[in-house]
């Protein structure tokens, strides 16, 4: 009968197994739905974070497009370089390289940092700057500390080597080849060309929507900066597999998604109108001269042929080929030259034209019909007007219009503004039709726009008062006028062309890496000038005079088998002397420009050569023979190169054209 009663520890623990299968269930259903959440609801977000750990997405540099001369002849490319990048999540400072158990007795293993200092062989105060920069970096919450960041940039050789043998040892570090720009003439043409630099954190912002990121290099001046876009190309990108240190590995196509690479696009090449053969005979012409600059323009196209200024500096310094410290010595120097060797001569400075400007004023008289240019006057070294007498530089005697641009002469000019109403606004209206007192829009540097000055202008800046005088020196390009060596340039080839004023080209055409034009650009006439060809004429004749004959102001400046005709020009200055400044610069910074502006052949012009030398003192004895040198090279190179085109044709149709002699073969 007891066998039939059940027992109670029986019911007990049948009650235990069914919670117990309860829990399982529920821990079952769970796990499913679990499973379902992370592989069919968030299953593609995790196969993404599972790919980007397994998967890094490289930059690609691309190569900055080359800038050639007219003839093709490379005036700035890029060279190989060598930057390191480190993820500063990834490297971690207190990080062994190899993560193994260190074993007793052994000397302690040296972190990746560490070992990375000793490869770079960089000292105390740097690795401390830098660690640092790699801290304040990992500290943040942006996502910097998971990209790449620029450590150093062009490391040697060696240093190279010895990163790439121990790549697996240290994660998150990359060495990237990155071209850096290269300027195989230096100083010369290098205003012109300009220079790069790092874009900073400012420009950065600004920029990371056109596709910069930090360590980027930017044109900052001439060339670089104007034709930044056309330049710089493309970067591009590639994936590829990583262990879980960061090493990479090969395989994984079935992983990589596409696409899996991005080719960088290089930057278009740029083939200037400047000849720079010609801007090195330029360098060689001023040779004892400290300051100044020189344009050569071509008379029928406006193309600019050569530009220079005096003193310069080395672009490869600038554009950080040799490190920080070389760009900040490179910098320092600039900034302290008392010659100003960063600002470019021929577009940036502004200087009263002296002499050079008596032509406009000559055709401002013609035109407006106030003198007949046959009728003297008499100069006896200086005309008194008022309590002033203005001087000339000596007695002319009896003068016309001729004889007056041809040997200078000012009491000529003075009596035009004083006696014959060739006041402030008929001159300005002429110069402004020339180009003078406006910028020429050539866009490659900060551009001066010079001064034409009028009555209404000098009354306003004087207070409401307006000095006749102020008329006698505008006629002799003195007083408040200003012009830049490029203007004066095109001033003079449209006056050698007769009148066409053309707008100044400095890149010719556009062209890929392989030769083939993208964009070629036509000359731009500006404007046609309103002058009639007889005034033309008459102005033209006399500026031959003042180059060939006896007593013409650049007679002595002359070179045999050069034709030219020109004015020279001495440009007083104002300087104020500052106490305790040194006697040589009192000197020197007291004396006045020398110009010379002038254009060659007297008939069938091709080109027009402004010459400035700052503080330079007469323009006949310092300004003009630049100029007549900058000619000569230009003839010779002309007849050198076709001389080589006739020797190469000849040398290629030799043995052409011919038959084989009967027989067979030769």
């Amino acid at each position: 009968m007891s066998m039939l009663v059940r027992r109670s520890d029986t019911t007990e623990f049948r009650k235990r197994f069914r919670w117990i299968g309860l829990f399982m269930v529920l821990c079952f259903v769970g796990l499913i739905v679990r499973l379902f959440s992370l592989q069919i609801l968030d299953g593609e977000e995790y196969r993404a974070i599972a790919r980007e750990n397994i998967i890094r997405r490289i930059t690609l540099a691309t190569t900055r497009g080359q800038i050639l001369d007219r003839n093709g002849k490379v005036l700035a490319r890029s060279r190989p370089s060598h930057n390191l990048y480190v993820v500063p999540k990834r490297l971690e400072m207190g990080a062994t390289c190899v993560p193994e158990v260190e074993e007793a007795g052994k000397a302690p293993k040296r972190t990746c940092w560490t070992k990375l200092v000793g490869f770079l062989g960089i000292g105390e105060d740097e690795r401390a700057r830098l660690e640092q920069r790699l801290n304040d970096i990992r500290a943040s919450d942006g996502p910097r500390k998971d990209q790449q960041i620029l450590l150093k940039e062009d490391i040697s050789r060696d240093v190279m080597a010895n990163l790439k043998t121990h790549e697996a040892e240290m994660p998150g570090v990359a060495v990237v080849s990155v071209p850096v720009r290269f300027y195989p003439n230096e100083e010369i043409g290098a205003h012109l060309l300009g220079y790069m630099a790092e874009v900073d954190a400012e420009k950065l912002a600004a920029l990371q929507s056109s596709g910069y990121i930090e360590g980027d290099r930017i044109g900052i001046t001439g060339i670089e900066r104007a034709w930044e876009s056309y330049l710089r190309g493309t970067r591009g990108w590639e994936k590829v597999l990583v262990d879980a240190r960061g090493r990479r590995r090969s395989g994984g196509d079935e992983i990589i998604e596409e696409p899996r690479k991005v080719d960088p696009i290089p930057g278009r090449d740029l083939r200037l109108t400047i000849d720079i053969d010609l801007v090195k005979a330029m360098d060689a012409a001023f040779r004892g001269e400290l300051a100044g600059g020189v344009v050569a323009v071509d008379v029928r196209t406006g193309r600019i042929l050569g530009m220079y200024s005096k003193p310069g500096f080395d672009p490869n310094a600038l554009s950080g080929g040799s490190g920080k410290q070389v760009i900040r010595d490179a910098f320092r120097r600039l900034y302290l030259d008392p010659l100003k060797s960063a600002l470019d001569k021929t577009v940036s400075g502004a200087y009263p034209p002296g002499s050079t400007f008596k032509p406009i004023t000559a055709l401002a008289a013609l035109e407006k019909g106030m003198i007949d240019a046959r009728q003297f006057t008499q100069c006896r070294g200086g005309l008194a007007f008022g309590k002033r007498t203005f001087r000339c530089t000596h007695v002319h005697g009896a003068t016309d219009l001729h004889k007056a641009i041809a040997e200078s002469c000012n009491v000529y000019f003075y009596r035009l503004a004083a006696e014959f109403g060739v006041g402030m606004d008929v001159i300005a209206e002429m110069g402004q039709k020339f180009g003078l007192g406006s910028r020429t829009g050539l866009g490659v540097n900060a551009e001066a726009a010079g001064r034409m000055p009028t009555r209404a202008w000098m009354t306003l800046r004087n207070k409401g008062q307006f000095r006749l005088g102020f008329g006698l020196n505008a006629a002799i390009g003195q007083g408040a006028t200003t012009v830049t060596v490029l203007q004066l340039a095109l001033a003079y080839a449209a006056l050698a062309n007769g009148g066409t004023l053309f707008q100044p080209q400095i890149v010719g055409a556009v062209e890929t890496s392989a030769g083939t034009v993208v964009q070629e650009f036509s000359p731009r006439v500006r404007r046609q000038i309103d002058v009639r060809p007889e005034n033309f004429a008459l102005v033209q004749k006399a500026l031959f005079a003042g180059v060939n004959e006896t007593t013409g102001t650049a007679w002595r400046a002359r070179l045999a088998g050069v034709e030219m005709a020109g004015k020279t020009g001495t440009a007083q200055v104002s300087h104020h002397v500052v106490r305790g400044q040194e006697a040589e610069k009192v000197w020197y910074f007291s004396r006045e420009h020398a110009w010379f502006a002038g254009y060659s052949p007297m008939r069938a012009p091709e080109i027009a050569v402004v010459a400035l030398v700052e503080h330079g003192g007469a323009g006949g004895k310092h300004a003009a023979p630049i100029a007549f040198e900058v000619v000569k090279a230009y003839q010779d190179l002309k007849v050198a190169r076709q001389n080589g085109k006739r020797g190469a044709t000849a040398k290629d149709n030799k043995g052409q054209g011919a038959d084989p002699p009967a027989g067979g073969s030769p």
